[in-house]
């Protein structure tokens, strides 16, 4: 049997005038996360842990930012594009651990809705994916509220 194991992370400057999009979902809040596509941290380092599993690279080297294809383009399309990839059909994910660290707005409501979310993009039970909420405390640019950031860590198993 034969598995593999990929750990992603990002993070992303909170802004004004943006949807907050966490995991596929979007959060009610007043700031969204500012970057080239949606910029759900949550999808891009869930994405990143994959590529890094299969030792392909990282998102950034998929869609580069400068690429006007992907301005504002769902997260979520850029993982399907990923999971659709032959180089990455023959495996299929085991389980998901992820943390969201934000100091606001809380997240625990829309932790179930974000497992759904990312369940149904990876065709997996919603009883694999674990999505976790933490803050940092003030004690840096997440904990004042300038950023938020994820971290994904993904268990493949090599499909028949």
């Amino acid at each position: 049997m034969a598995l593999r194991i990929g750990h992603g992370f990002d993070i992303h400057r909170v802004v004004t005038g943006r949807a907050l999009v966490l995991g596929g979902v979007t959060i009610p809040w007043d700031r969204g996360l500012e970057g080239h596509s949606d910029a759900d941290a949550l999808l891009h380092a869930i994405t990143d842990a994959i590529l890094g599993a299969l030792a392909l690279g990282d998102i950034g080297q998929w869609f580069p930012p400068g690429d006007e294809r992907y301005r504002g383009i769902a997260s979520g399309l850029l993982l399907r594009a990923v999971l659709d990839d032959p180089r990455v059909t023959p495996w299929q994910v085991v389980n998901l651990d992820a943390t969201v660290l934000a100091e606001r707005p809380r997240l625990a409501p829309h932790r179930p809705a974000m497992c759904q979310a990312i369940a149904r993009l990876l065709g997996v039970p919603m009883e694999v994916i674990s999505v976790k909420a933490t803050t940092c405390e003030g004690t840096d640019a997440i904990g004042r509220g300038e950023a938020i950031a994820a971290h994904a860590v993904v268990l493949l198993e090599r499909r028949g």
